[in-house]
């Protein structure tokens, strides 16, 4: 599984409405960016507490991308 298929899998198991989740990533020269777009109602949800959620979506990409020898961003996208 890919570090974008990964952030997609987390992201759809956290919301109320897995349907409207987008996961696209911008490639770079030396990293990439992926862009997470949720329904409105379900952002709070990714972002979680004082951002928790979201930065333990950025720890497993991050760790998942180390692993194919890449560096990784991960947003939020409103």
């Amino acid at each position: 599984m890919g570090t974008v298929e990964l952030v997609r899998y987390l992201t759809k198991a956290l919301v109320d409405e897995p349907e409207a989740v987008e996961v696209r990533e911008v490639a770079g020269e030396r990293s990439s960016i992926i862009e997470i777009t949720v329904a409105p109602d379900d952002i709070g949800k990714v972002i979680g507490k004082r951002g928790r959620i979201v930065h333990a979506i950025r720890t497993v990409a991050k760790a998942a991308a180390a692993r194919e020898d890449k560096r990784v961003e991960v947003e939020i996208m409103e």
